[in-house]
């Protein structure tokens, strides 16, 4: 599954590549500020291909197409861009995300961002890799010495989690955040050690499948906001090196 999936990263690449700061059809989802683009379209049905082409009993879950069920414990779980509103405007933060998830469990992943040539992959048991190169989660211990990122809902004047409002309690604190717009990015960037931890609110299971397994192949932590068993499907992710995780946890928790 491994060359299928690096397949379908490096194929669907070239179409965002190809239309990248070109002129292309954009809509809007359920809101105005959710976008869809023809390259979104164009990539997933690439990776749908190859997938199918290899593998034409395997479950596929996608966020333009939704759920294609078959006969199989197998599913792909397909991003064809992390970072719409970035791609759109011409920002190059943005990837291609795939998770595989077997029997209910995540076992492989691969994040490709072809503006920065950056291609993260995990297997269960097998370590996360950058570019080839094994990478881990940072060492900080200090939530004051940190650098966290962060993403908002669309919904986030009327979410119940009041995403603002936590964010305005950690830069309280002094703690730098960023905000790049692609949580699969984010997610891989705090597995490599360049962000200490990331949480945000309304994610789907195509933006945080293959992160997930590569974060947590690097060593990190993912839990729900109240520090429990994570999955894919829940809607809240707190992402870590694992040390400053709880620090993390008690301002969300003050705040919620």
């Amino acid at each position: 599954m491994k060359n299928t999936l690096y397949k379908a990263l490096h194929e669907s690449s070239s179409i965002l590549k190809e239309y990248f700061q070109k002129d292309f059809l954009i809509e809007s989802k359920d809101i105005v500020s959710n976008l869809v683009t023809e390259v979104d379209k164009r990539s997933e049905a690439k990776i749908i291909e190859i997938i199918r082409n290899e593998f034409p009993d395997h479950n596929i879950l996608s966020e333009e197409i939704g759920a294609l069920n078959a006969a199989s414990d197998v599913k792909w779980i397909i991003d064809p861009i992390d970072g719409t509103i970035n791609y759109a405007h011409g920002i190059p933060i943005c990837c291609i995300s795939i998770g595989v998830e077997v029997a209910g469990e995540i076992v492989m992943g691969g994040i490709y961002n072809p503006f920065g040539n950056e291609l993260f992959f995990a297997e269960k048991g097998n370590g996360a890799f950058l570019n080839e190169k094994k990478i881990q989660v940072s060492g900080e211990s200090s939530l004051a010495k940190s650098l966290l990122v962060t993403g908002f809902p669309y919904n986030t004047s009327t979410n119940p989690n009041k995403p603002a409002e936590v964010f305005t309690a950690i830069v309280n604190k002094d703690i730098p955040v960023r905000r790049l717009g692609s949580a699969a990015l984010d997610i891989c960037w705090t597995a490599c050690g360049r962000f200490d931890g990331f949480w945000e609110y309304n994610l789907n299971a195509w933006d945080v499948a293959a992160g997930y397994i590569i974060l947590t192949e690097a060593g990190g932590i993912v839990t729900d906001f109240n520090g429990g068993k994570y999955s894919v499907y829940n809607k809240e992710i707190l992402a870590s090196n694992g040390k400053i995780h709880n620090d993390i946890l008690e301002v969300i928790k003050s705040v919620k």
